[in-house]
């Protein structure tokens, strides 16, 4: 019998995509323009690509799947508001890569208003552009910045002919990543999508657990998972960390045996319609918590269950940390990792040791999603819409001046966490957290 297949999901609608397009140039100056590239083939090695993923703000406008694609937004244009350059049809080419769509198929398929392809790009950019004061575009973009400039300088070279060149460059990454930071619910079920299609694999990875496979062995399950149910891929490189390879925070090797009597940690997640998964968790490699990992994992787990609760609007990232750090410290004390006072610990920075990083991330198109995390100098606020992971974790060195039972563990739990009008969302519940709930699914396999 073949494993189940999850239901896909709706893909977002091209009314979507253009609701997203008019939004953004309505927050435009008036007498301006946008010009995104999106992304092209990366080389993988002499005459072969990495697979194409599009350039993430790029498909947040258009949805458009093929490379080497250029949008202008032109508010105003009587002819078309948004005009896509797209790939030239070649049928010989296309023997070989697949086909293209085209400036007809960019039309009718993604709901752009007018398409040219690339062949013509160097004769109408130009003229399209003509009379915009300012171009809005990606700054750090040296692509998009060098063409531009080709058009600014094109524009200044007609000016005895009635051509105005813009006067100047913006910024145009910060108005669609405040867009993207809140999402639709057309995002939100993809990324429900993504976090089930996530869970599944971290679960069918703990069935498969067992002493004596290697580290990449367990990758192998989770991405033949992603990719069963539909998704591109792992939305960022997998990590499965056996023993003391789970305090590396970002180790992707995969490459060593997985020990009896040791944890592995595991974070991966899927991507599905560009949209990321992003689980982590922690589980023993023979299927049973020793006495030491489960009074660690316990102060991480009882962290975590405190942060995914006070998720709700108005609330900060910070505070979601502080209220991390204070437990987790607690915890250090009281197993003896560290001595004293729990708020001299936090005060003293003394916790650093064992707990690396924040406590939480945006997440969406990108795994460390857009948006930014203060406002006018402030701690932003959480609000309905906003997608976050909650990952506390304790890595353990393997030290001499600590307890002998505790070196070179590292345990982290993360989910993956959509803030509702109500409270939050959990969207990765599905696969287990609890020391029970680890040990009897891992029996049962």
């Amino acid at each position: 019998m073949h494993p189940v297949i999850l239901p896909r999901p709706a893909p977002i609608t091209n009314d979507e995509y253009r609701a997203r397009r008019r939004a953004l140039m309505a927050r435009l100056p008036d007498g301006c323009a946008v010009l995104l590239p999106g992304a092209s083939l990366v080389t993988r090695s002499r005459d072969s690509e990495f697979p194409f993923r599009q350039d993430s703000d790029f498909h947040y406008l258009t949805g458009y799947p093929e490379p080497d694609a250029l949008l202008l937004l032109l508010p105003g244009r009587e002819d078309g508001e948004s005009v896509l350059f797209c790939q030239d049809r070649d049928p010989e080419l296309e023997a070989w890569t697949g086909l293209r769509l085209g400036a007809e198929g960019a039309v009718r398929e993604h709901g752009i208003d007018q398409a040219f392809e690339n062949a013509e790009r160097d004769a109408r950019l130009a003229e399209l552009l003509d009379g915009r004061e300012v171009l809005y575009l990606p700054l750090d973009d040296a692509g998009a910045l060098a063409l531009a400039e080709e058009v600014r300088g094109e524009l200044a070279s007609r000016a005895r002919r009635g051509a105005v060149a813009p006067t100047g460059f913006a910024d145009v990454a910060g108005l669609i990543h405040e867009k993207r930071l809140v999402k639709s619910e057309a995002e939100l079920t993809l990324m429900r999508h993504a976090g089930a299609i996530s869970a599944r694999a971290h679960v069918r990875a703990m069935r498969a657990s067992r002493p004596g496979l290697v580290e990449r062995q367990l990758q192998a399950e989770l991405e033949h998972e992603f990719r069963w149910q539909g998704g591109s891929g792992p939305a960022y490189a997998s990590i499965v960390g056996g023993g003391i390879n789970a305090c590396v925070l970002h180790y992707i090797e995969n490459h060593a045996p997985l020990r009896d009597g040791e944890l592995v940690l595991i974070d991966a997640g899927a991507e599905f319609d560009l949209y990321a998964g992003d689980i982590t968790r922690t589980f023993p490699v023979n299927g049973r918590f020793t006495e030491a990992q489960r009074a660690l994992y316990e102060v991480v787990l009882a962290a975590q269950e405190r942060a995914v609760e006070s998720v709700r609007p108005g609330v900060t990232l910070a505070a979601i940390h502080e209220g991390v750090v204070h437990d987790l410290t607690a915890g250090l004390v009281a197993l003896g990792l560290l001595e004293g006072d729990v708020q001299a610990r936090i005060d003293d920075g003394s916790y650093k040791r064992f707990y690396l990083h924040s406590t939480s991330h945006w997440l969406g198109l990108d795994v460390h999603d857009v948006g930014g995390y203060r406002r006018e100098g402030e701690p932003r606020t959480l609000v309905p819409g906003m997608v976050l992971t909650v990952e506390p974790g304790l890595y353990v060195p393997a030290d001499d001046d600590l307890p002998e039972a505790f070196r070179g563990i590292g345990i982290r739990i993360e989910d993956d966490v959509a803030v509702t009008p109500e409270g939050h969302e959990v969207l990765t519940s599905a696969v287990p957290k609890r020391v029970a709930d680890i040990e009897a699914l891992m029996v049962t396999g």
